[in-house]
């Protein structure tokens, strides 16, 4: 059974990566800081017990950056919102458990995962939720079709994006994971 961990990632160019965390620390050092988590990230949750797959925004830019890196398979995570995007590399990957991240999530660690994947043994899904009402971390069984519904209606960015998001799959086992905090501003850089 593969286990299949999607980290959802951008060029980091400035201007086109953490643009609420660049108005406060510019443009320039907001894509550094997205550079280097990304990379530090990578590294750290690189595993034996799952796969990683690069799920690259632009596509074509991100299909053949050097940024990435080059032993790990990627995929375009194409047009639309970002539900639509999750859902595409949800329903794209190979059958079994999936996974998917962003990549702005500094505490992150390989054993958050392994919960995650774990969890997914009862659930037909998965969340970790963060402090500001969105979550870090989706995942799915992956055996069958993925809930109808599933994150449609969801006021993405917003407080209400976890509790819309359980809401577009009425029905389904859900399970929760531990709180982390994504990086949208300096004020999540704090400890």
């Amino acid at each position: 059974m593969q286990r299949t961990l999607v980290i959802m990632v951008k060029e980091p160019r400035p201007g086109r990566v953490k643009t609420r965390l660049g108005r406060d620390i510019g443009m320039v050092g907001a894509a550094w800081w997205f550079r280097h988590q990304t990379r530090n990230l990578i590294r750290r949750l690189r595993d034996p017990r799952w796969q990683i797959v690069l799920a690259v925004s632009p596509d074509r830019e991100g299909l053949t950056s050097r940024i990435w890196p080059t032993d790990l398979p990627r995929a375009a995570q194409g047009r639309g919102d970002l539900g639509d995007r999750m859902g595409r590399m949800l329903r794209g990957m190979p059958k079994g458990p999936v996974c998917l991240i962003g990549a702005d999530i500094p505490g992150i660690t390989r054993s958050h995962i392994a919960r995650a994947f774990t969890a997914l043994g009862g659930a037909q899904m998965v969340f970790g939720p963060a402090p500001d009402g969105g979550y870090w971390l989706v995942g799915a069984q992956r055996y069958g079709a993925l809930p109808d519904g599933l994150f449609s209606n969801v006021r993405w960015s917003t407080e209400h994006a976890l509790a819309d998001t359980l809401a577009s799959i009425p029905g389904a086992r859900v399970s929760l994971l531990d709180p982390l905090r994504d990086v949208d501003t300096v004020a999540d850089l704090k400890p």
